[in-house]
């Protein structure tokens, strides 16, 4: 029986994988390339691409615009139960996605900042994911509409500094409102020895909102993607 293309990649990858491997990553935009493709100094505890410096965000979404493939079809939202369905090129996540890293950065999330995301399956989801990576923040999904007590675990162990979440989900035949899932949730969630509570600011996006930017996303700059020198890259051509 003649091998398959994955049978041929897969045996590459055992025979050589620091070489597959860098070939592989050669299809990637690196803002400073590796020193080492595999460092297995300190085993078992093994890294890859080690020195190597780059953003996901700009590699998902503006070097696909860079290149010319903006206005392709990056994102298909097709919800059976709502019967909406939605289409973003990757020029318009793009923007999208800058403006809200601008909302994240007026509400002061920083580079190695903590982000939890509670949130249904919708495009605003992805968003804020990405918009995370773009200013080189650490998100945390937590599935939106999970109970308080457990939404808290998630809150105290992520140490975020801020909540990105919808005002309700919606299921197949009812509508579950996240606002008071979360408020539970940051009463329940105790950071530090002391057991402060964490101070409380709320800013409201509606969903329906979103996609017409909205008022909190209007009043925010489009920022770019967080790199070593983050003038090579605007967000907005």
């Amino acid at each position: 029986m003649a091998k398959s293309v994955y049978d041929e990649a897969y045996a590459r990858s055992m025979r050589d994988p620091e070489g597959f491997w860098a070939a592989a990553a050669e299809d990637v935009h690196w803002d400073k390339r590796w020193d080492r493709v595999f460092d297995d100094s300190r085993k078992p505890f093994y890294r890859w691409f080690t020195g190597g410096e780059l953003n996901t965000c700009y590699n998902a979404l503006d070097l696909h615009v860079d290149r010319g493939r903006g206005k392709q079809r990056a994102l298909v939202y097709d919800s059976p139960v709502t019967g909406t369905v939605r289409t973003y090129s990757y020029l318009e996540l793009r923007d999208a996605v800058a403006l809200c890293a601008g909302m994240l950065r007026r509400q002061g999330v920083e580079k190695g900042d903590r982000v939890i995301v509670y949130m249904p399956m919708v495009p605003e989801a992805v968003i804020a994911m990405l918009a995370c990576a773009r200013l080189g923040a650490i998100h945390s999904v937590v599935f939106g509409g999970f109970a308080s007590n457990e939404l808290a675990k998630r809150i105290d162990d992520a140490k975020p500094k801020l909540i990105l979440s919808a005002s309700c989900g919606i299921e197949v035949n009812r509508v579950i409102p996240y606002k008071p899932l979360l408020d539970g949730a940051i009463e329940l969630a105790v950071l530090g020895e002391l057991g402060e509570r964490r101070d409380r600011h709320e800013a409201r996006v509606d969903l329906e909102e979103v996609p017409e930017v909205g008022p909190i996303l209007a009043a925010a700059e489009a920022v770019g993607p967080e790199r070593p020198d983050a003038t090579r890259h605007p967000a907005i051509e």
